[in-house]
């Protein structure tokens, strides 16, 4: 029973007059409470520092009991409404907050753009909508979309279709300012933009994704009929998450861009595969000085002659390693290629290749074997010159391995070069081994700071007399692998030039190569 109350609860309350059940005429979650607090004897509420809450008039209220001595029980009712707004917007911005560092964080923890996309539509529908599309910029006539609606997965699909016939979409994807969702008529979004069972559309936001200096797409964000419509608050605050998504999809779209450029560029430098040419064997490989690169300092080439002309074939070292070393790389290999002419004079190629490298802005130099090798029978003269390199290496049948005697000076560090060529002729079953120094120089073996030397790949190579030039290159290879472990090495190339064997001892089978003898 309702004993008293004063003005401002006759205000909150005009029923609440005393003689009349508190039952009747408050708030059941107030009734509720106060015989709860009539049945224990003290204001349970309080003690656990838990004030009751309701709502009163569409206003949020407190309520706080008060047991008195008679057991009689006071209630004050504080309005609370203006506080509670405020902790539901800054519950509603801590939220958001944490949703854009999730964006931020799952949007730029992959440099794929096909993952950079799925992500984008995933998150947006999870938490901005019940559907979501990213759009990419058109390719040709075909629109990229991504799609996804809440608790599913993105799916992909290309669509032939016109951006300017939906509201908003062609301005989105040039990167002009959204068009307002009040101004979009959901009933006329495109069957292709709707999901397959989404049902009628009741809302639609179309946003642009900005890019670095130009658009990377666009986000439309898709509520059914029966969810509340898109508030001017959540459609900035899809912006905030577009822009996020913007900028991910352009980093990720400029690093596609430049590693198909790069690709392009590596397939030009990586070193060729060597085979048998003119009756002649050859056989190399490449060891970058870093793992996870493919191009340095070091390379080779084979360029094959007519019939009965001498076949070149060049290998060098260029001062440095990595990307830098590998464009020079790539100059000195285009120089010579141009300079194939004059490849029967060893000598005036090498001196209008320093000019080269003299005239150009790089600041580096490198060593350089040329070998011309044609077949004569059954035999391969070689014409051998070094230009500051490494000592070709002959293995004889025997076994014995000699030093060609060739010598010279560097290209692209001084005005005059010259250097010594040489003839040398291999018979069936010997070859020419053209290496640079990261073999030699390879430190590594059981201290770990020892040079692999240039005795140890002399034994190394004695060992491999009558193999075919594909097995020395792996065998080599093999060795100074071992050799370093894991440790540091430089670029590393080698280059088998042999002379075949002429005769079948045998065959598996009637089917296989078998095996050779001269």
């Amino acid at each position: 029973m309702l004993l008293q109350r004063n003005d401002a609860a006759a205000v909150l309350l005009p029923e609440a007059t005393p003689g009349t059940s508190l039952a009747d005429v408050a708030p059941a979650w107030l009734a509720a409470q106060h015989r709860t607090v009539q049945l224990s004897g003290h204001g349970s509420a309080t003690e656990t520092n838990t004030p009751l809450s309701g709502v009163i008039g569409g206003r949020r209220f407190e309520a706080h009991p008060s047991v008195r001595d008679d057991g009689t029980v006071a209630w004050w009712l504080v309005d609370d409404t203006d506080h509670q707004l405020v902790r539901d917007a800054l519950h509603m911005e801590r939220e958001r907050t944490a949703f854009l560092a999730k964006a931020s964080s799952a949007l730029l923890s992959t440099l794929n753009l096909g993952r950079c996309m799925d992500v984008t539509a995933q998150m947006a529908a999870e938490s901005l909508a019940d559907a979501a599309l990213a759009i990419a910029p058109s390719r040709g006539h075909r629109l990229p979309v991504v799609t996804c609606v809440r608790g599913g997965v993105p799916e992909i699909s290309h669509q032939s279709v016109d951006p300017d016939e939906v509201p908003g979409l062609g301005e989105a994807l040039r990167g002009f300012p959204p068009v307002p969702s009040r101004w979009i008529d959901p009933s006329a979004a495109p069957q292709w933009m709707v999901p397959e069972g989404f049902g009628p559309v009741g809302s639609i936001v179309i946003t642009p994704l900005p890019g670095l200096g130009v658009p990377a797409g666009a986000l439309v964000l898709l509520r059914r009929e029966k969810s509340d419509s898109f508030s001017d608050e959540e459609e900035v605050f899809a912006r905030l998450f577009a822009a996020r998504a913007g900028a991910a999809l352009s980093a990720a779209r400029l690093y596609a861009e430049q590693t198909a450029i790069t690709d392009v560029l590596m397939r030009e430098l990586m070193p060729p595969t060597l085979h048998q040419i003119s009756g002649v064997d050859f056989a190399g490989r490449y060891r970058p000085s870093a793992d996870h690169e493919r191009i340095g300092g070091d390379f080779y080439d084979v360029h094959p002659a007519t019939e009965g002309e001498a076949s070149l074939v060049t290998l060098g070292d260029v001062c440095g390693k990595g990307l830098e070393a590998a464009v020079l790389t790539g100059k000195i290999r285009s120089t010579l290629h141009a300079l194939l002419p004059l490849a029967d004079d060893h000598q005036r190629m090498l001196s209008l290749l320093n000019t080269a490298l003299l005239n150009s802005h790089h600041a580096r130099f490198a060593t350089l074997v040329l070998a011309s090798a044609v077949r004569r029978g059954n035999e391969v003269d070689l014409k051998l010159t070094s230009a500051g390199h490494p000592t070709p290496l002959i293995i004889r049948a025997d076994g014995t391995v000699e030093e060609a005697d060739t010598r010279g000076t560097l290209v692209g560090a001084i005005p005059d070069v010259s250097a010594r060529t040489t003839a040398v002729t291999l018979v069936p079953g010997e070859c020419c081994v053209l290496y640079t120094d990261g073999i030699t120089e390879a430190k590594g073996g059981p201290m770990g700071n020892v040079l692999f030397g240039d005795e140890r790949l002399k034994r190394a190579l004695s060992a491999c007399a009558g193999m075919p030039a594909e097995g020395i290159v792996e065998h080599v290879q093999m060795l100074a692998a071992q050799w370093l472990g894991n440790r540091h090495h430089d670029d590393m190339a080698i280059v088998v030039i042999a002379a075949p064997r002429t005769h079948h001892l045998s065959a598996v089978n009637g089917h296989t190569r078998g095996r050779f003898t001269g």
